[in-house]
């Protein structure tokens, strides 16, 4: 899996975005780890770490702030979609998120998006079953194991 294309596309705003920047850390038929710093700059964060669980369907990211430190864990359930011609994916953004807190309080966010994409046509029913899906078993696995869990190593 060496010299992995990576891209995002979103439905709500419609855009798709090549994530030139993103640096592989390794790579593997289960996750992908990338480096990567914010596109556009932000107040709450300025780099993080993200390890993609393929065949699970999410996005968990450690949100770096400027000093070096975690502001928040951010989770983004994911649609990965492998093209093995150009070796490349793109993680259709399912909508529903999960925001963690250092305290250890979760937030879920987007569900209205996720609602509106349906409504409008712009995820099919079947996308939305999975996105739900997969949220249900993103919240049990980490009600059950912590985020910790679910993180990258440190030093990664």
């Amino acid at each position: 899996m060496d010299n992995i294309k990576l891209s995002r596309k979103r439905y709500i705003p419609n855009e798709t975005v090549f994530l030139k920047d993103d640096e592989i850390v390794s790579s593997d038929s289960e996750t992908i780890i990338t480096k990567w710093d914010t596109l556009k700059p932000r107040k709450d964060f300025a780099k993080g770490i993200s390890v993609y669980y393929l065949k699970k369907g999410y996005k968990v990211s450690e949100m770096i702030n400027s000093d070096n430190e975690t502001a928040y864990y951010y989770c983004d359930i994911i649609e990965p979609v492998y093209n093995a011609k150009n070796n490349s994916y793109i993680f259709n953004d399912l909508l529903a998120d999960v925001k963690i807190y250092k305290d250890g309080r979760i937030e879920v966010i987007d569900l209205d998006e996720l609602a509106e994409a349906c409504e409008k046509g712009l995820i099919t029913s079947s996308q939305l079953s999975k996105a739900l899906r997969q949220l249900n078993d993103l919240l049990n696995y980490i009600y059950k194991n912590g985020i910790e869990s679910i993180l990258p190593k440190k030093g990664n």
